[in-house]
């Protein structure tokens, strides 16, 4: 088969003929439809991130496609059935999984990083994670389901405890922070949402943000937001990953305020503690999703309550994978989701 295989950091994927995998007892092995094109795939190429597995490795962790062959002890799935692949496989047994925190599973193990992921024509998954799309979800754009999708949601369902009426700020409104605000406003969330590109902003605007700031143009972002909601917001979520830009998202919140840290950073971040103890402030990581999210995440799509066409915004064959990488990188244009399709 043919695979997108990473060598290593600050090289392009090569495209290469593999072995087509077998799967194992209690795996499948699944034909690709589509993988998306994800910001942590980038950090492992640009920023020497380690992946687990040492390369060489199949990248790619965010897949739909269709059951190929079962191996054994498999009854759930059969040839033909579509289905969607977390980004994330859990072990159901550590003290987190038993606690229904599976998202940080103590010996988790995920696609594209642990093991050889979905840039490639086939790959093999437990069958037991996988997740069954209908068949009113378009199964190439579901792709983007397993992670930026099931990202925000868990962010803000979970970890933000978003309620009704309340007031939210996203900062950057790429492939995962554009379905922050469309499931922020599904929710009932009234919705800022910050960007250096200006048609980003105008499509969040129309997936329901109620106001939009540029951060190009407004020097001060934190009393922009302040003013537009009359103090501040009860959450932020920063989906970049960047000390500036979340403190930034600090300094928009009102007193008992949410800092929800979404996009992956590993730099050190400054905020005043006396703030944080005085005014009751919060501070809270986000990771991934819970497994038993999923089948609701796939029943807001299917009810068009959650739009994933809107949100993929190129398409490639496997072959041009690196010129994906090559618009991810720009970042400043239009584009929120690429998908390859193998």
């Amino acid at each position: 088969m043919k695979a997108a295989v990473f060598h290593g950091a600050h090289q392009s994927l090569r495209l290469e003929e593999v072995p087509t995998p077998k799967p194992a007892a209690g795996e499948v092995l699944v034909k690709v439809a589509a993988c998306g094109v994800c910001h942590t795939d980038l950090h492992y190429i640009d920023h020497g991130t380690p992946t687990f597995k040492k390369p060489p490795l199949v990248l790619g962790h965010e897949a739909s496609g269709t059951v190929e062959e079962t191996g054994a002890e498999v009854a759930s799935f059969k040839k033909g059935d579509r289905i969607l692949i977390p980004a994330v496989f859990t072990c159901g047994n550590c003290e987190y999984c038993r606690t229904g925190r599976e998202n940080i599973c103590r010996n988790m193990v995920m696609l594209g990083n642990h093991r050889d992921g979905a840039y490639a024509e086939y790959v093999c998954v437990p069958a037991k994670d996988l997740i069954p799309l209908p068949p009113e979800v378009p199964l190439e754009e579901g792709a983007i389901i397993a992670d930026a999708v099931s990202t925000p949601y868990h962010a803000l369902k979970n970890r933000a405890n978003l309620r009704a009426g309340d007031t939210l700020v996203v900062f950057g409104c790429g492939g995962v922070g554009m379905n922050l605000v469309q499931l922020a406003a599904a929710m009932g969330g009234i919705v800022i949402g910050v960007d250096i590109a200006q048609a980003k902003l105008e499509m969040a605007k129309s997936l329901g943000a109620t106001a939009v700031v540029n951060a190009a143009e407004v020097p001060d972002i934190d009393k922009e937001v302040r003013k537009l909601t009359g103090g501040g917001v009860d959450i932020a979520i920063e989906a970049i990953g960047d000390p500036k830009t979340l403190e930034q998202a600090f300094h928009c919140l009102k007193t008992g305020g949410r800092l929800i840290v979404l996009g992956y950073c590993d730099g050190p971040l400054s905020l005043p503690a006396g703030k944080i103890m005085f005014r009751e402030m919060e501070i809270l990581g986000s990771l991934g999703c819970r497994p038993a999210d999923y089948p609701r995440i796939v029943e807001l799509v299917r009810t068009g309550k959650i739009k994933l066409k809107e949100l993929v915004s190129r398409r490639f064959p496997l072959s041009e994978i690196n010129r994906a990488f090559d618009i991810l990188r720009n970042g400043k244009d239009a584009v929120l989701r690429s998908i390859v399709l193998p």
